[in-house]
């Protein structure tokens, strides 16, 4: 049986200058595994609408697997600007389908099978789908590797459901910017970026830290073991979703067994090819899906 990788949280439509895409990390996430021959399932909720009925359509064309109740909300839509670089600021829309995930039977069901489960901040910054991905997590194996994909958005967050989060979570992935507001959040402030993650990964007893500096390069702490990449020179169409196909890749890899130094290289180069389509979900060339045949 194939293993199961499970993204967990918001789904949603960024409406970018260019038009709507079917987005929000958890479904980024679960796409990106899936093309390495994972099991991978988005679990959010969309509303009774057009636009749910469009995000079941879009999932199903690009043969992502799901579990998403309809609820009584309208699904989930963000604002998406892009400055000179490609760059993203986000506008996210409030009372949406994602922030009220029930946890179903069929949820817990798959909680109960997954071998990897994805969450970031951002979906619980409502009670209800708090709730849900805290009985996700409850309801996992201890083999189930939990990746906290911090993914602060505006001032979707508190320091409780932060660590929270770090106390629940095997792998905690963040960006520079990020490590800064939590340094700040957790009163670090005197520590240079390195000696944060050291301290972040003995304190919450993590296996990994992954740090992402967008172009200069990214970073895997582990107990005794940390390892550098610089960021590949492209040309960059937009960074949307570029962090949840490294995440997906880097889960992907490690689940496999591969080395962290791999395993970490992968996910710097699938990212890197993400910046340079339009869109988090291009379909990623063989050269990068065979290092893990």
């Amino acid at each position: 049986m194939k293993q199961i990788i499970v993204g967990l949280g918001e789904a949603l439509w960024d409406c970018l200058p260019e038009g709507r895409k079917l987005g929000g990390a958890p479904a980024n996430f679960a796409f990106h595994s899936g093309q390495f021959g994972y099991d991978s399932y988005a679990i959010s909720a969309v509303g009774n609408d057009k636009l749910g009925d469009e995000t079941l359509e879009e999932f199903n064309l690009k043969q992502v697997r799901y579990i998403m109740p309809r609820v009584e909300y309208p699904t989930g839509t963000v604002q998406v600007e892009l400055d000179d670089e490609g760059v993203p600021t986000y506008d996210i829309k409030e009372g949406v389908a994602w922030d009220n995930i029930p946890f179903t039977s069929e949820i817990e069901g798959l909680a109960r099978t997954a071998s990897a489960v994805c969450f970031g901040s951002l979906a619980q910054r409502s009670v209800v789908s708090r709730q849900t991905i805290e009985s996700f997590l409850d309801a996992t194996s201890n083999n189930c590797l939990k990746i906290f994909d911090v993914n602060l958005r505006q001032n979707f967050y508190t320091k409780d459901i932060i660590c929270d989060s770090l106390n629940r979570c095997d792998i905690l992935k963040i960006n520079d910017e990020e490590l800064v507001t939590i340094g700040r959040l957790f009163g670090y402030p005197g520590l240079d970026m390195e000696n944060k993650c050291w301290l972040l990964l003995g304190k919450y007893n993590l296996d990994m830290l992954v740090l992402t500096c967008g172009v200069n390069g990214s970073y895997v702490f582990a107990p005794n073991l940390k390892t550098f990449h610089e960021t590949p020179k492209v040309e960059v169409a937009d960074t949307v979703g570029a962090g949840d196909s490294f995440t997906g890749a880097f889960t992907s890899a490690i689940l496999a067994g591969m080395p962290i130094p791999d395993a970490h290289k992968l996910a710097v180069d699938v990212s890197a090819y993400v910046c340079t389509c339009n869109g988090a979900m291009p379909r990623l060339p063989d050269e990068y899906l065979s290092r893990l045949k």
